[in-house]
């Protein structure tokens, strides 16, 4: 399958202008002919907000109608994507990232790793659990931003049988070595395909570092940019590929396998909290 990431800009605070925008890459080549398109966090909202109550006028419900174009352009050119948003809950905001495709709203997540930045000093904590989502062929999971940061979300995603993990972004400028790092990082530790879609621009006073990428099973880089302007990265992937964690590097001397080498009766302490200053 073809796997897209767009690395955009956003205009802060006009929902209406960010769903034509989506419209448009959708529209254009590559994009329009892959299978799977990655797009940043908070892509119809914008991030920088110095307020809950400035925000919450720009938050959707789940059943808006103004995600209806983004479904039609889902079925018109047979593909799924995921992007970010505000979410609006009876009194709740959530910062979501959600998935479409021809057959309507597959899933969707609310962040919940939160930076004291932006939106996320404002929004509440996220409540659903990390979830599989099968979309054609692939089964895929999603995560925020930060969550990156954060290993045993993705290895909770790749246990539960991710074959890609998207992950919609606005790391600012001073977090380009976690864009650098941890995609990479992740994939290859669950040897699956991760999908990170940076935001480009100004809002606000932030900038953002762009440096999205697509990796796959064994920390490969498939595509990445250094650069910080608009532009899409595509990858054409195999999903069997990130199925088999066996890995035979020097045949009958250096096999490992992800999965069944791990030792979790000795990860029992993991979860458990402990406090630090």
């Amino acid at each position: 399958m073809l796997l897209t990431c767009v690395q955009s800009d956003v205009t802060f605070a006009d929902i209406p202008a960010n769903i034509q925008r989506v419209l448009n890459w959708l529209d254009t080549a590559p994009v329009q002919n892959s299978d799977l398109v990655v797009f940043p966090e908070c892509m119809l909202s914008g991030y920088a907000y110095d307020s809950r109550d400035e925000a919450l006028p720009h938050a959707m419900e789940l059943s808006d109608s103004r995600f209806e174009p983004l479904i039609e352009a889902a079925a018109t050119h047979d593909l799924r994507l995921t992007l970010g948003f505000l979410e609006r809950s009876g009194d709740l905001l959530f910062n979501a990232y959600a998935l479409f495709g021809p057959e309507g709203m597959i899933g969707h997540y609310r962040k919940i790793h939160l930076p004291h930045l932006g939106i996320d000093r404002f929004v509440d904590r996220g409540d659903i659990p990390y979830q599989i989502h099968h979309a054609g062929p692939a089964n895929i999971g999603m995560a925020i931003c930060y969550d990156c940061s954060f290993p045993e979300p993705m290895r909770l995603l790749a246990l539960e049988g991710a074959d890609i993990i998207t992950l919609g972004t606005n790391w600012p400028n001073g977090a380009a070595r976690t864009a650098a790092v941890v995609p990479p990082a992740r994939s290859m530790e669950n040897h699956l395909f991760f999908a990170a879609a940076n935001r480009v621009g100004e809002e606000n006073g932030f900038g953002f570092c762009g440096c999205s990428s697509i990796c796959g099973p064994d920390g490969i880089v498939l595509a990445s940019t250094d650069r910080s302007d608009e532009q899409t990265l595509t990858a054409e992937i195999d999903l069997d590929s990130a199925r088999n964690k066996r890995i035979e590097r020097v045949p009958g001397k250096h096999v490992i396998h992800r999965f069944n080498d791990r030792r979790p009766e000795f990860y029992a302490d993991l979860s458990k909290r402990r406090d630090h200053a």
